[in-house]
């Protein structure tokens, strides 16, 4: 049975937009990127400088600021919240699942975007990321516009078409600079070195509209750049040199993985359409017969594949690794996973999700043992809350499998994956969801709520032995580090007064305060005790105590 265009299309949307968009400000905001990318623009704001990044005030180098800058609008117009604070990556992750369906349509037909757009919405890496507060679902939709640019103004036949494309793509790259830095323009431009390498076609380069596209990332890119390097002489080696260089090529930041640290998070991150997507991979190098490389000499689909494998091959080289950085891949992916479901018989993909059974049984097996994996007090005290919500989104996934499988026995290939599509999607949300039931593991929004009545803008809260990333946000306050750097250690080089480096000298400083606040780890508590520093406890758990002088 071909392609059907689903009746009611509209309910369709917007009963995805709502599964999408629910839970943003239901959960609370976890540790680290959540509270430091939702604090970040909340100083912007306060401050009112929003040339130079700070986190805990203090100058923070490690990223270009247009994510910053979306946040402090949101929270500027609408409040600072939870919500807020994760707008811009909801909204760019379903961004780009709008951008494969226009892609998909314009290069492939509309089978082939509608396929697409189903399943990049429903890979769990995909959705899980669109939700979590991060730079890297903002860098993703960037990108990728300018990737879809770049097959636009290259399989163009006239040249106002292939003109505004590069137009395009060099925009996107110029914006994927200002969300993540350099990668924004060294990764797609090195892929097109690849494929114009391997294609021996240098016609690839002469299309790029050198001049008026780097004007156009010029435009775009140097204001901010010019700005924050006059206001900071310092920021041209922290950023360009170590940011990029150095956090590449060194195991500086302690995210070193082995070569293959990426291999199951691929298989996991593009759940459900795991083995799809290898098989669409080992088909998208060939040429479909009516297609006449003389007459167009780019291949879209061949330069999706070689983009997903650099992806893949360029992060695995790093010295750095964070799940997150296979994002980039999923957009290509899933328009050769969506070209090739075109094609595709029934039988075949029968035989591509059966093993999704009993993977989702192996996810309700692990949600009903989730309390086996809990090591602390706190954590054995929160995993069972979290039971329910991981065995009811694993059996959504087990139902929407068997239901495809059936629908697929009955030659009914898309109802079959828009079925499996939605079960997915709701598995991923269902699951992320229920993460607030064990959140207060990873967030300080309880501390917050229980000693808000005692800060005040004019107290001087410390922060000894630790930074906690969430509290910044929920208290609307800044601390004084005690005894801790990590990584702020470049902003405290610079500004050495805004930080106390010892114990002792805390001790001397606590003296000299009419009044001051102080969090800890339960475990620098004694320490302070000996040095003989009167405070009175405010609050305590497991993890942190708070106190206050006397």
């Amino acid at each position: 049975m071909g392609y059907v265009a689903p009746k009611h299309g509209w309910w369709l949307v917007l009963a995805v937009l709502f599964i999408w968009f629910c839970n943003l400000e239901y959960r609370t905001l976890i540790k680290p990127d959540e509270g430091r990318y939702a604090e970040i623009p909340r100083e912007m704001v306060v401050s009112g400088d929003w040339t130079t990044p700070r986190l805990n005030d203090l100058k923070y180098f490690e990223k270009p600021p247009l994510q910053y800058w979306a946040t402090a609008t949101a929270y500027t117009v609408f409040g600072e919240h939870q919500w807020t604070s994760r707008l811009w990556t909801a909204l760019t992750g379903f961004a780009g699942i709008v951008l494969v369906w226009i892609a998909g349509v314009r290069l492939f037909g509309r089978e082939t975007a509608w396929y697409a757009t189903l399943l990049l919405g429903s890979s769990l890496l995909y959705v899980l990321m669109s939700h979590a507060n991060t730079l890297d679902m903002g860098v993703t939709f960037f990108i990728t516009l300018g990737i879809v640019g770049l097959l636009f103004g290259q399989s163009a036949t006239d040249p106002k078409s292939q003109r505004n494309g590069m137009w395009l793509a060099w925009a996107g790259m110029a914006l994927a600079v200002l969300s993540k830095g350099l990668m924004g323009i060294i990764l797609p431009g090195t892929a097109v070195l690849i494929y114009a390498a391997i294609h021996r076609d240098l016609g690839v380069l002469k299309r790029m509209h050198w001049l008026s596209g780097l004007a156009i990332f010029l435009a775009i890119t140097a204001p901010w750049f010019y700005l924050v390097m006059k206001a900071n002489p310092e920021f041209f080696e922290r950023f360009f040199i170590y940011e990029h260089y150095t956090r590449f090529t060194t195991k500086d930041l302690g995210r070193y993985q082995p070569w293959y640290y990426f291999v199951p998070i691929l298989i996991a991150g593009a759940l459900p359409w795991t083995l799809l997507m290898f098989d669409s991979m080992a088909r998208s190098w060939r040429v479909p017969k009516h297609y006449n490389l003389s007459d167009k000499p780019f291949h879209p689909a061949r330069f999706l594949l070689i983009w997903a494998v650099f992806i893949y091959v360029f992060f695995s080289m790093s010295g750095s690794k964070l799940p997150s950085y296979l994002l980039p891949m999923f957009p290509a992916l899933a328009l050769l996973m969506g070209k090739r479901l075109t094609e595709i018989r029934e039988k075949t993909l029968i035989w591509q999700l059966v093993p999704i059974v009993p993977v989702a049984g192996l996810f309700i097996w692990l949600g009903l043992n989730v309390d086996r994996f809990a090591d602390t007090v706190l954590q054995k005290s929160l995993y069972p809350n979290y039971q329910p919500w991981l065995v009811t989104g694993a059996g959504a996934l087990l139902i929407g499998v068997l239901l495809a499988i059936t629908l697929l026995l009955k030659q009914r290939k898309p109802a079959a994956v828009l079925v499996l599509s939605l079960s997915a999607l709701l598995m991923a949300q269902i699951s992320l969801t229920g993460y607030e039931t064990v959140a207060k593991e990873r967030s300080a929004k309880h501390i917050a709520n229980a000693i808000r009545a005692q800060v005040t803008p004019t107290i001087p809260f410390y922060s000894v032995l630790t930074y906690e990333q969430t509290l910044a946000f929920y208290l609307k306050h800044t601390f004084i580090l005690v005894q801790y750097q990590d990584e702020m250690a470049y902003g405290i080089k610079q500004e050495p007064q805004r930080w106390v480096p010892t114990l002792a000298a805390f001790g001397e400083v606590w003296a000299t305060q009419p009044a001051a606040l102080a969090i800890m780890p339960v475990i620098a508590y004694p320490q302070l005790q000996q040095l003989n520093i009167p405070m009175t406890i405010i609050y305590q758990d497991t993890q942190h105590i708070v106190v206050k002088k006397p």
